[in-house]
């Protein structure tokens, strides 16, 4: 006898309040965008002797991810999840499904379990300055990310533990506190180089 095949209601997240590709009118040039082709460049060219401006590195792309354990049990947390990703990043993100099943988290293939974004280009230079001007300072007891989260080839992952810590979120709205990974990828190919690079953007590091 043939087993009786299942098929699982489809999960679907509708984006609230209004879109970007709404805005008629120039954008214009980010401010860092401007600031590393005038100041970090030629800082950079003297600090490790490029011969070239295509030797010096550039910050390629900026990703976050949010994972939401709990919305195997409740979808209604990965809507929220992804509402406020999109309002911290100025961008839809995309929803991440579990690649295999297991059965002690109640979890199956496919299933959504998180979100992440991209940003490139405009979108990252914006978010790069949000982050280090205004919501780096707003994290409880500050006093600067630590250096040990380069992976050996000029990328940076750090962890936010909180989301409200973004000026973007309503925190009357919030209803359940969720962390993220933030990964800058450069085009650094050793560690030291990408350190310089973040630093000179005013990436606020611990000092030691």
């Amino acid at each position: 006898m043939a087993k009786k095949q299942t098929t699982s209601k489809k999960f679907d997240i509708k984006p609230e309040g209004a879109r970007i590709e709404q805005y008629q009118g120039d954008i214009p040039t980010p401010r860092l965008k401007q600031f590393y082709r005038e100041q970090i460049i030629p800082n950079l060219m003297k600090q490790f002797g490029y011969k070239s401006i295509m030797q010096v590195p550039k910050l390629e792309k900026i990703c976050l991810n949010m994972g939401v354990g709990v919305a195997v049990s409740d979808p209604k947390n990965l809507q929220a999840a992804v509402n406020e990703l999109e309002l911290i990043a100025g961008q839809r993100p995309a929803v991440t499904r579990s690649k295999k099943s297991i059965a002690n988290f109640k979890l199956r293939e496919g299933m959504p379990i998180g979100c992440h974004v991209t940003l490139r280009q405009a979108r990252m230079f914006e978010f790069l300055d949000r982050f280090v001007n205004i919501t780096s300072p707003r994290v409880r007891d500050f006093r600067g990310f630590s250096d040990k989260g380069f992976d050996g080839r000029g990328n940076l992952t750090i962890g936010i533990k909180e989301q409200i810590i973004f000026p973007e979120i309503d925190v009357d709205k919030v209803n359940r506190i969720t962390g993220m990974d933030i990964t800058f990828v450069t085009s650094a190919s050793t560690d030291e180089e990408a350190y310089a690079l973040l630093k000179e953007f005013g990436f606020p590091f611990r000092k030691a």
